[in-house]
């Protein structure tokens, strides 16, 4: 299982950065997150265009670039590291794994060229009111009609779900779960944008009355796919916050170096020296758990569920203590809305709830194991 980073897979984290940097750099956010759409438009087509992004772990085939989650990581990992508000986890990772893992081979060929070309922004809605990540609890009803289906009920915390073009959705038929692809302009289809703590991040509410749908996999069979579908998300988003955590404790340690007291930068002071020793030392145990399960997924490893909770609840509460000992170690001014520290904090927040907090990830994995 391979951990350390080959040079191609390095040139590939650089060229990514270039890019962040450039096009969608941490103050691009700021603006972006106070528009409705909630991300540029100009800089997705760019990311799928020239750099193939949306579709680096979408096999050949299906019109991607053919590469593994490994290297999908890295490109979280920097989305992450920028704040990147665009529909990235929703569409190249939610939307395309649930395609991908369904079987349904004329799905795969009909949405995910689109996906992987960033031409088609789709996304997964399987949460309802009470936002919980065990999809059997679904109240979403799917019934027969004529050669299709039709979908009745709602759908809550939906990520890009007013912007996506194409909504994957989780419903409940006589035969058991199943998954449901829908056109975002479909009739009987509401979508609502939900005010959220993390503006860059949006979120919305779906209402299904008597809307058309088309099946994707089989009839019942759609639990196993949300499963697997659930595992690599939460590898996903530990990679993004692993770059959340890593750009905070940047952000600590050169405050830390610049900002002098008693003719001294305070990172000398004893008690921030620590605080970053042991921040470091966090976000490198999350680094360790990200590329492991990276690799676990990249392998298709019976591993997959067990690491995948590990890093999710490793990688939240990393980000989490990151972002909030950012804020102590700027002091006052970290407090200000003007600070991007913030943002950082509201991210890792956010996240750490996205799939389920660190607690819920820990009883996850303790009962796959058995324990």
């Amino acid at each position: 299982m391979q951990i350390a980073e080959s040079p191609e897979q390095e040139q590939l984290r650089q060229s990514v950065r270039r890019f962040l940097s450039e096009k969608s750099p941490v103050a691009r956010a700021r603006a972006l997150m106070e528009t409705e759409l909630g991300y540029d438009p100009a800089v997705w087509r760019q990311a799928g265009a020239q750099l193939g992004l949306p579709g680096i772990a979408i096999p050949e085939e299906y019109g991607g670039a053919g590469f593994t989650f490994v290297e999908q990581a890295i490109v979280l990992e920097e989305l992450g590291r920028c704040l990147y508000c665009g529909p990235y986890f929703a569409s190249a990772v939610l939307a395309a794994t649930v395609l991908l893992a369904s079987g349904d081979e004329k799905a795969k060929h009909e949405y995910l060229p689109g996906i992987a070309a960033g031409d088609t922004i789709a996304t997964l809605a399987f949460t309802e009111d009470d936002g919980s990540w065990d999809g059997a609890s679904t109240g979403t009803t799917a019934r027969a009609s004529g050669d299709g289906w039709q979908l009745d009920g709602h759908k809550n915390f939906v990520a890009d779900g007013h912007i996506a073009s194409l909504l994957l959705v989780h419903g409940r038929t006589s035969a058991g779960l199943s998954m449901f692809a829908v056109d975002a302009h479909a009739g009987g289809l509401t979508r609502t944008a939900l005010p959220t703590l993390d503006q860059t991040r949006k979120l919305a509410r779906l209402e299904f009355d008597q809307v058309p749908a088309i099946l994707i996999g089989s009839d019942g069979q759609a639990a196993a796919v949300l499963d697997r579908t659930l595992d690599v998300a939460a590898l996903a988003l530990a990679a993004e916050q692993l770059g959340g955590a890593q750009a905070a404790l940047d952000m600590a340690v050169g405050y830390a170096k610049t900002r002098h007291q008693f003719g001294r930068p305070v990172g000398s002071f004893q008690a921030i020296k620590h605080r970053c020793a042991d921040l470091l030392l966090e976000v490198e145990s999350t680094r360790s758990a990200v590329s492991y399960g990276a690799s676990a997924v990249a392998e298709d490893s019976a591993e997959v569920p067990a690491v995948a909770s590990l890093a999710q609840a490793c990688a939240s509460e990393t980000f989490f203590h990151v972002a909030a000992e950012n804020i102590q170690i700027h002091g006052g001014i970290g407090f200000t809305w003007e600070h991007d520290a913030h943002l950082y904090f509201k991210r890792a927040k956010s996240s750490e709830l996205l799939l389920g907090d660190a607690a819920y990830h820990r009883e996850r994995l303790a009962t796959r194991i058995g324990i």
